[in-house]
């Protein structure tokens, strides 16, 4: 019996490299694939920006007080939001200008506050600044830096240069970045582990094309407030339609 158990053992464990290989977005050639469109909306009255005291190195990050608005409402939409297809195992290659993620912190601000990255691949920290930061880049599990979230990296950059960091994600669609230096810096990375998110436009739609046919499981992706889900079915060479409303 033990001999059993050790060559059980022995053999799950020689699997796992084949389990990762099986988890890896394949891409291929899509045939009559169907796309996914909608408009994300928000609910309710807006949300103030959240207001920061900047309390220090006021040299360079300046003085008075920083906003950061988290719920970008335009017209009803709800911008700074990105929806995307869970769980897609292949499928059409990811857009060419998507992959690495170049952080910028100048003038003590993260630069893009949004932007959208390649799961497995680099981000390039730049300090731009003549004074210490500390970039700390958080795996937001549910997606909403209000809950739960694991460190990614964690990098003090004493003065002007470069830092590049390997961003594996496992459970979460995001990260959140901080800088331990200066509480008021604040920025958001999706991290797309495939090519089927969309980012929404000023008026609030998307669309996901070259989908191929089948049931999905589709989310939106919102750094500040709950994130949204539903189911779609796609049909060859046919649009289908999800809509999105937070609050």
């Amino acid at each position: 019996m033990k001999r059993l158990l050790t060559s059980l053992s022995i053999v799950g464990l020689c699997a796992l490299p084949l389990l990762s290989q099986a988890a890896a977005y394949k891409e291929v050639a899509v045939s009559n694939g169907g796309s996914i469109t909608g408009k994300v909306a928000f609910a309710g009255t807006d949300l103030e920006p959240k207001t920061y005291a900047i309390a220090k190195d006021n040299k360079v990050c300046g003085t008075g007080n920083r906003e950061i608005d988290y719920v970008r409402v335009k017209d009803g939409a709800l911008l700074d939001t990105v929806v995307y297809l869970d769980k897609v195992k292949k499928g059409k290659a990811f857009p060419a200008d998507v992959g690495d993620a170049t952080i910028d912190q100048k003038g003590c601000e993260f630069k893009p506050f949004l932007q959208v990255m390649k799961n497995k691949h680099k981000v390039a920290a730049i300090n731009q600044d003549p004074i210490l930061h500390n970039i700390h880049t958080y795996e937001l599990f549910t997606g909403s830096f209000k809950g739960p979230k694991k460190t990614i990296f964690n990098v003090s950059q004493p003065e002007p240069g470069t830092v590049n960091k390997t961003v594996k994600m496992k459970k979460g669609p995001a990260m959140k970045v901080e800088c331990d230096a200066h509480d008021f810096m604040h920025g958001f990375v999706f991290v797309a582990k495939n090519p089927y998110f969309a980012v929404v436009k000023e008026d609030g739609t998307y669309t996901i094309d070259n989908v191929p046919p089948g049931k999905y499981k589709i989310k939106a992706w919102h750094g500040f407030l709950k994130n949204q889900k539903a189911k779609v079915e796609v049909k060859a060479g046919a649009a289908a339609t999800v809509n999105f409303t937070f609050k």
